[in-house]
C-alpha cells in the first residue's frame, strides 16, 4: 500500500501516530471530484454497503407487504449496537414475515454497545442472533426471501436466490463486475466482494440521486434514505457517529460505517458519493475523515458545523480527564480531477 497519511494523532504538541488511507469522492455523472491514495485498489466494503444490500428488500415488495416502518427499514441498513430497541425491532420484522429469530443465520454475539452488553449480562441474559449488529440486515433478507416466494433457509449462501439478488444490486449500482472480484466471507457469514473505492463512491452517488436507476430502484433508494433520516438511532445506536451525524444532518447525508476502516456516504443535495478506507482498519480514523469530508462538501450551518467538530478533531483525554492530544484529519495529498 502506498496510501498517504490522512489522519494524525497528536500528543504534547507533536504527531505521535498516523493513519494512512484512501478516499474517493465521485459525482452522479461518474466524475472524480477528489481522489486520494490508491482508489482503484479493491477493498472489501463490509457493512458500509448495507443500504445497497437492502435494495432487494424494497424491490421485492416486502417492505410494503409487511408494512415495515421507518425504524425497521433503518435497521435493515444498520450495524446496530444491540440495544433493547434494536433487538426488539429485528424480531418484529421477522414476526411480520411469519418467521422467528431461529431463521437468522448471522450468528450470535454480545451487543456491540458496551452499556447494552453490560445490561444484558446484569440481567442474566445470553446474547442471541438478535443482538448481532447485522440482525436488522438479516431480518430484511428473511423478509425479502418470503416476499420472493423462496425458502429463507440458506439465504447467506451465494447461490441462494435472495443473495443472488443482493449481489446483482451491488454490481449494477456500483458498475463494478463481481464475476472475477475477490470474494470473502463477512463477519455475519454472507459473501463480501472486494471493489475499488472509486466504484463504491460511484454507487453511493447513484444511491443518493437515483442517476442511472430504473424508476423502481430510484424510489427504493429514496425510501431507504428517508427511513434512515427519520430514525437514525436504528442505523447505529446511542452515541455512535453514524447516528449523531444523521441526527444533525437529516436527509442531507446518508453515511454508513463498515469494519476495517471503511466508510461510505451519499450526499443527495450535491450529488456526491464518498468512499474511504483506512489502511490499518482504525475506526477512530475513518470517523475523523468522514466528518471532515462532510464539512468540506456540504454547506453547513453553525449548529451542523459544531455537531461535526468533535469528530473532526477528537480530543483525547487520559484517565484523570486531562486533555492529552487530538485525532485530526490530515488530508494534504488530495488531487482534483
Amino acid at each position: 500500500m502506498n496510501d498517504p497519511v490522512i489522519v494524525e494523532v497528536t500528543r504534547g504538541g507533536i504527531v505521535e501516530s498516523v493513519h494512512r488511507g484512501a478516499v474517493a469522492v465521485v459525482d452522479a455523472a461518474d466524475g472524480l471530484v477528489l481522489g486520494l491514495g490508491e482508489i482503484d485498489r479493491p477493498v472489501f466494503p463490509r457493512s458500509a454497503v448495507k443500504a445497497l444490500q437492502a435494495l432487494p428488500l424494497m424491490e421485492s415488495g416486502a417492505a410494503e407487504r409487511f408494512g415495515l416502518t421507518a425504524e425497521e427499514l433503518a435497521l435493515a441498513c444498520s450495524s446496530h449496537s444491540g440495544e433493547v430497541e434494536h433487538a426488539a425491532t429485528a424480531e418484529r420484522m421477522l414476526v411480520k414475515a411469519g418467521q422467528t429469530a431461529r431463521c437468522l443465520e448471522c450468528g450470535a454475539h454480545w451487543p456491540m454497545g458496551e452499556k447494552a452488553a453490560r445490561a444484558l449480562a446484569r440481567a442474566g441474559g445470553e446474547p442471541t442472533a438478535l443482538h448481532n449488529n447485522c440482525s436488522g440486515k438479516h431480518a430484511g433478507f428473511v423478509c425479502a426471501s418470503v416476499a420472493m416466494g423462496v425458502d429463507p433457509q440458506g439465504y447467506i449462501k451465494p447461490e441462494h436466490p435472495l443473495m443472488r439478488a443482493v449481489t446483482d444490486a451491488l454490481e449494477t449500482v456500483t458498475g463494478a463486475s463481481l464475476k472475477d472480484a475477490p470474494r470473502g466471507i463477512d463477519g455475519c457469514s454472507i459473501p463480501t466482494y472486494a471493489l475499488p473505492l472509486k466504484a463504491l463512491a460511484r454507487g453511493f452517488a447513484r444511491f443518493g440521486t437515483g442517476t442511472g436507476f430504473a424508476p423502481a430502484r430510484a424510489a427504493a433508494a429514496e425510501k431507504l434514505r428517508a427511513a434512515v433520516a427519520a430514525a437514525p438511532f436504528f442505523v447505529a445506536g446511542t452515541g455512535r457517529f453514524d447516528t449523531r451525524a444523521m441526527e444533525g444532518l437529516g436527509a442531507r447525508a446518508f453515511i454508513k460505517t463498515g469494519a476495517e476502516g471503511v466508510y461510505c456516504a451519499s450526499l443527495p443535495e450535491v450529488g456526491l458519493g464518498i468512499a474511504l478506507k483506512i489502511d490499518d482498519g482504525a475506526t477512530r480514523a475513518s470517523e475523523t475523515v468522514m466528518a471532515d469530508l462532510l464539512r468540506r462538501f456540504l454547506p453547513l450551518g453553525e449548529a451542523e458545523t459544531t455537531g461535526l467538530a468533535a469528530a473532526r478533531a477528537e480530543v483525547l483525554r487520559n484517565w484523570n480527564g486531562y486533555e492529552v492530544g487530538t485525532v485530526r484529519a490530515a488530508l494534504t495529498s488530495i488531487s482534483a480531477a
